[in-house]
């Protein structure tokens, strides 16, 4: 059952700042015209491209906009927020830190929110209760078998983090491992080396390329006999490859491929408001192909865009519902407080924004129900359990608090919830209004009692 009145604790604040909006000399150059804005993630789709300002693309509120190919995509529907992005890590990886979010308005015309404002929210966290803790080493183990079976090399010991161990991800300071010089005593194997390369190989293919850095080869090769690796003790063979490569010279031109020609409208626009597109035909002859080289690459036939210099239809859409008016009597302006008569209240709402015979809004402007009036009617009352922590308040700058509290809530009267209407037909009734709770005090407080706290290890601020 929604009751109104309740009294709620304000979880959220949120900082915003303007960075302006677009400057009115850009509204008179061409821009990056696209046929969709994303605005979960205010990103431009479909480009149709850039031969219409900003204002005759925006005949078309659904599209986007750049200024250029660097320049952030901007809305061309009313301003109005975007989702709220993932919280951030946490600010510290132990005990208690903060993590932020944010979200930004988009939108090139006036609307709920400002264009480009961005608003930040801050809450506390903990990943993990406790910090890391050094551990202590153990005594060195045996020394390991000598790193080779010939000449000199090294042997190594090692001691593990547990005297004591570590706790909460903590280590041990210093090195695992320790090292020394060894002696075995025993010849070594002959390892290979190359001998002198034989003569280069025939190319691989019969003509060059005009252009590019793809040139025919040949090859030659070497063997690993100066001197071969030992048996004996086995020796390592020869490093690196027993074939070298290189370009060949003086060959004749391989066949050249075609390159397409300028594109040349062939159709009329695709739509008849805003911007739309318009097909374009090119040829292969730019050059053509030579040689016997390939015809040009893709389609002879692309979408480019048109513009009509008419706005295209906005629908309208429903401002939010008004408050509900006072609970009275039937047919007169008699309030019921603090009884069981059921009476009357009424809330409307405006359809805005249609434009250039756009859609009118689908259902009614107005709404009733029934209801029971009991505005600062006096009521037994309960405490509640404490509330979940808020948000970190403010989300940027010094000394932000979290807090939580227990509300003094009323018990409502056991009216009945169904009544019969003037229609003859059973309705729900709704309680309204904002009673007089009545609580045993508690620490001191009849109506509510509030605890806040410091938030800790906080991030620094944003811009």
């Amino acid at each position: 059952m929604e009751i109104p009145w309740v009294t709620r604790f304000p979880l959220l604040l949120v900082v915003s700042w303007w960075f302006g909006g677009l400057h009115p000399a850009a509204e008179a150059e061409n821009v990056l015209c696209y046929a969709t804005f994303d605005r979960t993630t205010g990103t431009c789709n479909d480009l149709l491209g850039d031969g219409a300002t900003a204002e005759e693309c925006c005949l078309n509120h659904q599209y986007g906009f750049r200024l250029n190919t660097d320049a952030p995509c901007q809305s061309c529907g009313a301003a109005s927020w975007s989702e709220w992005t993932p919280w951030s890590p946490c600010s510290v990886s132990c005990t208690e830190g903060v993590q932020q979010r944010k979200r930004i308005c988009h939108g090139w015309s006036s609307g709920s929110c400002e264009e480009h404002a961005k608003e930040w929210q801050m809450q506390p966290c903990s990943q993990k209760g406790c910090c890391p803790v050094q551990g202590g080493w153990s005594e060195w183990g045996a020394w390991s078998p000598c790193s080779v079976t010939c000449l000199k090399g090294v042997q190594t010991r090692k001691r593990t983090c547990t005297n004591p161990a570590p706790s909460c991800g903590g280590s041990c300071n210093g090195p695992s491992t320790e090292t020394q010089p060894c002696d075995t005593r025993q010849i070594c194997p002959t390892h290979g080396n190359w001998g002198n390369w034989g003569n280069w190989g025939p190319c691989s293919a019969t003509c060059t390329p005009e252009s590019g850095s793809q040139k025919p080869r040949q090859q030659r090769q070497r063997q690993c006999n100066n001197p071969q690796p030992s048996v004996s003790p086995r020796g390592n063979p020869c490093p690196g490859s027993d074939r070298e490569y290189q370009n060949c010279a003086g060959l004749p031109f391989c066949p050249s491929d075609g390159s397409w020609g300028s594109w040349r409208s062939v159709s009329p626009c695709s739509v008849s408001c805003g911007v739309g597109r318009v097909t374009e035909n090119r040829l292969c002859d730019n050059p053509a192909p030579r040689h016997g080289g390939k015809s040009c690459p893709g389609s002879n036939t692309r979408m480019s865009i048109c513009k009509t210099d008419k706005p295209c239809p906005v629908d309208g859409q429903w401002t939010e519902w008004s408050t509900w008016n006072s609970c009275v009597r039937h047919g007169t302006n008699i309030k019921l407080n603090c009884e069981e008569i059921s009476g009357l209240q009424s809330r409307t709402r405006t359809c805005a924004g249609r434009k250039h015979d756009g859609k009118r809004c689908p259902g009614g402007y107005n709404e009733m129900r029934s209801c029971y009036n009991i505005q600062w009617c006096p009521l037994k009352g309960t405490w509640t359990n404490w509330s979940p922590w808020s948000l970190c308040e403010p989300p940027c700058g010094p000394n932000p608090m979290k807090s939580r509290q227990r509300d003094c809530k009323p018990t409502l009267p056991n009216y009945s919830l169904i009544v019969e209407g003037e229609n003859g037909k059973l309705q729900n009734v709704t309680f309204w209004g904002r009673p007089t709770p009545m609580c045993e005090p508690l620490e001191n407080e009849k109506l509510k009692v509030v605890e806040k706290v410091p938030c800790q290890n906080l991030l620094p601020c944003e811009g």
